[in-house]
């Protein structure tokens, strides 16, 4: 990362808003996807509720927010402290190679240090070119994941 250029993690904000949404359609875009206005509402009101479990982590490069993580801490059958799930995570393309990937990822780990959570992990696509910096950071589990659409 060059040193000229200042980057942060922190909470995601209210006043994040406008920045957070071009992130999430972004994302979203990236996966080749996208959800109804009012789903994206809905999430961007669980990240700033704090009843609500999931949370939101932004990084910054010179006061700018250019990437997003959200993040789910859950109990686990398999653990005594539990689990973070990562469920969402993207980078500006005009920033990416600056390190926020990996500044969001390692904000997350200190976060379940903090908290004493045994396992921080996520899923991505196979050919995401992103796997670089996750075969860097994390191991691959060799699991499958299965997907039963169900609607209330």
């Amino acid at each position: 990362m060059p040193s000229e250029t200042t980057t942060t993690v922190r909470a995601l904000a209210e006043t994040d808003r406008l920045a957070w949404d071009l992130l999430w359609q972004g994302y979203l875009a990236f996966y080749e996807t996208s959800l109804p206005v009012d789903q994206t509402a809905l999430t961007w009101s669980r990240l700033m509720d704090p009843a609500e479990a999931v949370f939101g982590l932004v990084a910054e490069v010179k006061g700018q927010v250019r990437g997003i993580a959200h993040a789910l801490p859950h109990s686990s059958t398999w653990a005594r402290v539990g689990y973070l799930y990562l469920e969402d995570l993207f980078v500006a393309p005009e920033v990416r190679g600056l390190g926020l990937g990996r500044q969001l990822i390692e904000a997350l780990y200190a976060i379940a240090d903090e908290r004493e959570i045994a396992r921080v992990y996520w899923a991505t696509k196979h050919d995401n070119p992103a796997r670089r910096l996750y075969d860097q950071l994390a191991t691959e589990s060799g699991f499958v994941q299965y997907r039963a659409a169900r609607l209330l």
